[in-house]
């Protein structure tokens, strides 16, 4: 599980072919997971656009990670769910989904992460660190992503207004990769923002891997 560059999906006002075109140009140059988010698709047409973006994460042998639907992940055999606070119980959908899956799970407090932890989570999505037109939610401070990567030892992702110019801030977070919507998403050449994006981001974990915590 590569977590350095991942892509969650946002559908805007895209038409199929257009939504599938930027995942694929995305897993050509670089994202190393993809999660697929539909808030607003009923089951039936889920599971019909989950199996044709799966159709293109496995050519490029990227992992398909399904966004809170456990039937979905189960029904496509995407890799892995992630699920966020108001989901059902961590350890719940880690029995449903087995030991092989991959389960992500979102966190804002050091009590969470620790708490999903335990009850079978294989990493964490730790945000919204910067504003985000995306979701509705409270900020997470980076002060608050170092103390939860100090108290839990699976991997994390930073998300929540991610772009190309603030990737410097997360030097020294402890975090294992970012995740990325818009950025990727609305980009006008995604081929080029997604390796810009992977070679920076990679040149902040080589340059800071150690985790710095204030006194």
């Amino acid at each position: 599980m590569d977590l350095t560059l991942y892509l969650v999906t946002g559908r805007y006002d895209f038409s199929d072919e257009k939504f599938l075109a930027v995942i694929e140009e995305a897993c050509k140059n670089g994202v190393t997971l993809v999660q697929l988010r539909e808030k607003e698709l009923v089951t039936g047409k889920f599971y019909e656009l989950a199996l044709k973006v799966k159709a293109v994460t496995d050519q490029y042998q990227v992992p398909l990670i399904i966004n809170d639907r456990v039937d979905i992940c189960l029904a496509v055999d995407a890799a892995g769910v992630h699920i966020g606070d108001d989901e059902l119980p961590v350890d719940v959908v880690r029995s449903l989904i087995g030991p092989e899956k991959i389960l992500g799970v979102s966190a804002k407090t050091v009590a969470r992460g620790l708490e999903a932890e335990e009850a079978g989570a294989d990493y964490l999505g730790i945000g919204a660190i910067f504003p985000t037109k995306t979701k509705d939610t409270p900020l997470t401070s980076k002060e608050t992503l170092k103390a939860i990567n100090v108290a839990v030892t699976i991997p994390s992702v930073a998300i929540g207004g991610i772009k190309e110019d603030n990737l410097t801030d997360f030097c020294g977070t402890g975090i294992a990769g970012i995740s990325i919507v818009s950025e990727i998403m609305r980009a006008e050449a995604v081929g080029e923002k997604v390796r810009r994006l992977k070679e920076k981001i990679v040149e902040v974990l080589d340059a800071d891997p150690t985790l710095q915590i204030e006194d």
